[in-house]
């Protein structure tokens, strides 16, 4: 079985003081490139986080999003009082020093001073954190869900194709006799041509008869037809195996077009020439596909 790269996977948790919304989106790549955007409170999390969805999708572009919803007290900021007193001091004293009054807003110069504003280190309990481990693997769940549900349908669609490039190589076979029978009757009547002129040195029959058949083995394409069909059996194989199988597939269709160039430049005829473009065009819808299977 295979699977897409595309998938999106999103739930929610409520632990102390927040609702979280977890959401993942997976898209193309050759690669794992993972990019998260979590709270501050989960970066001691960072690893852990990055290990459950490796595990379990691999490979894609991946973008992981925590968003989070505050619906209770939040002790993570605070005023430091004796810090806010002392600059008020100092600035009190100076407007003093100077004759000057004392602005205004001055609370509001006060909380802007430096280290005026703290900001406490938001922990979370080992019991929010198992519950929001579950609710990231319930997202990736979903992702995965759909990446095969996605799969199911790339899978049909390539087994299509490969089985439309085996029926294109059976209509092949008319085309390859008449092409030998059209070849052996223009070359025959060309040497009797070349013969019948007395001008000409006369040529050896066996060497001639050597010659024709040499040139018929060149034309013949029996060995790419029989491994074109082995490979296209080994993909519908691979394609039922179980893992990622996106990368040995696309080694497969390699093999594929390898050999239905060879036909092709062997074919020496109309007919099959357009066979080979039509099972080029196949194939080359089925690499498309193979860029999105992990």
């Amino acid at each position: 079985m295979i699977k897409s790269m595309t998938g999106y996977g999103k739930s929610t948790i409520g632990i102390t003081s927040r609702n979280l919304t977890i959401e993942i989106k997976t898209l193309n790549s050759k690669q794992l490139d993972l990019n998260l955007k979590i709270p501050g409170y989960l970066k001691e999390k960072e690893f852990e986080i990055r290990s459950l969805i490796t595990q379990k999708l691999e490979r894609g572009k991946i973008e992981f999003y925590i968003a989070t919803e505050v619906t209770g007290e939040s002790s993570s900021f605070g005023i430091n009082h004796l810090l806010a007193k002392k600059y008020y001091q100092e600035i009190k004293s100076l407007a003093d020093e100077l004759g000057i009054e004392t602005a205004p807003d001055l609370l509001s110069i006060l909380i802007k001073m430096p280290d005026v504003m703290e900001t406490s280190r938001d922990e979370i309990s080992e019991n929010d954190w198992s519950g929001i481990a579950g609710c990231i693997n319930e997202a990736i769940m979903q992702a995965d869900n759909f990446r095969t549900e996605e799969g199911k349908i790339l899978e049909a669609d390539m087994l299509m194709r490969v089985q439309s490039i085996l029926q294109l190589l059976e209509s092949i076979d008319p085309h390859e006799k008449r092409r030998i029978i059209a070849v052996r009757e223009r070359i025959l009547r060309d040497f009797s041509k070349f013969s019948e002129d007395s001008a000409n040195p006369p040529v050896d029959q066996n060497r001639f008869e050597q010659e024709l058949i040499y040139y018929f083995e060149k034309l013949d394409v029996t060995e790419e037809k029989v491994r074109l069909l082995k490979h296209c059996d080994y993909f519908i194989e691979t394609l039922h195996e179980a893992g990622s199988q996106g990368k040995k597939l696309g080694f497969v269709t390699q093999e594929l077009g390898r050999e239905i160039n060879t036909i092709g430049s062997k074919a020496n005829d109309a007919q099959i020439q357009r066979i080979v473009v039509q099972m080029k065009d196949e194939l080359e819808k089925i690499k498309e596909q193979l860029g999105n299977i992990l």
